[in-house]
């Protein structure tokens, strides 16, 4: 078995408004909060790059942990492929800032199911014992951080699903043993019938993601999946729907995520919704929630905690961690 030794999310320094949108989108200050649910959040400044909080994030985690940068086996960078920088490798970048000479770096795109993809992947090998063996050798790191606020048009109200996009970056650090959170099981799946409903269009001034029209049937598809895929995880598992004690889910709509806990039956108190002081931060939605619950001494070892992510394209996933203490 493999797992999440520790794992840290960094937010940048500048934030994004209610206000700002009203401005520039001529929309009503009410009908972006139908959306945002909050009045403003964090996003990455003209000053700030999406790397550099990846980069923070796994600082922490690495002094933290203890890791040296030479066992490090294997860095993913995880996320929608519109990085800071044109044809460049993210994750080598971070690697090299942290000492981390002796890895594979590569980048692996999924959008917001991406991190979730990255750490299946990356303990695919720790599980089959490519990467070393044993606690002092042979770790990974997934980090996960986009520029997603970046995307948005905001002076386009037909964006206006897309104005809580926020901005954060993460860092996974993945071993085969000494895990906090094993990973237990990882399913996923891809309706490529929903390839193009969103798209990047280039611009002067960059890229911006547009709906390539409207069409019904998202919301329904996103809980038909999601619930087969916690049902196909707990049998996989010889597990009950009771016995979940906690699913984390990107937070990108706050009425999809009320109706998935409902029509999982397993009450919101045993979920995270974070939705009143964050936007959608990307691949960080569970981490964040996940931390929150760390943070607040609600696991208890044992625990079956789910994570519930998606991404444009449309894929989606749900990862079972048993949290060990």
């Amino acid at each position: 078995m493999s797992g999440l030794v520790d794992f840290d999310v960094s937010f940048p320094s500048s934030r994004v408004s209610v206000e700002q949108m009203h401005q520039a989108s001529g929309l009503s200050k009410a009908d972006i909060l139908d959306v945002t649910h909050c009045d403003d959040f964090p996003a990455l400044g003209s000053h700030e790059s999406s790397w550099e909080l990846a980069l923070r994030a796994a600082r922490v985690v690495l002094d933290r942990s203890g890791v040296a940068p030479a066992a490090i086996r294997q860095v993913i960078y995880a996320g929608s492929g519109e990085w800071d920088i044109p044809f460049w490798s993210p994750a080598a970048k971070v690697a090299h800032e942290l000492g981390i000479d002796r890895a594979h770096c590569f980048e692996l795109v999924n959008f917001c199911n991406a991190a979730m993809t990255a750490v299946q992947v990356a303990c695919d090998k720790l599980t089959l014992g490519e990467l070393g063996a044993g606690v002092a050798d042979g770790y990974a790191l997934v980090l996960a951080a986009d520029r997603l606020s970046r995307l948005v048009d905001y002076t386009d109200p037909g964006s206006k699903a897309l104005f809580n996009y926020g901005d954060a970056g993460a860092a996974i650090l993945l071993a085969g043993c000494g895990e906090r959170f094993t990973v237990l099981h990882s399913a996923m799946r891809t309706d490529p019938s929903w390839s193009d409903y969103y798209a990047g269009e280039h611009r002067p001034d960059g890229v911006a993601i547009r709906r390539n029209g409207h069409r019904t049937g998202l919301a329904d598809t996103y809980l038909d999946n999601f619930a087969a895929l916690v049902d196909e995880t707990l049998t996989a598992l010889d597990r009950k729907r009771d016995d979940i004690a906690f699913l984390l889910i990107n937070q990108g709509d706050k009425r999809m995520h009320e109706r998935l806990v409902d029509t999982i039956g397993i009450g919101r108190d045993r979920s995270v919704f974070n939705y009143h002081r964050l936007g959608h931060m990307g691949c960080a939605d569970p981490l964040i929630a996940l931390g929150d619950l760390t943070g607040q001494d609600r696991l208890r070892a044992g625990d079956l905690i789910l994570l519930a992510t998606s991404g444009l394209g449309f894929s989606w996933g749900v990862t079972a961690l048993e949290y060990r203490g």
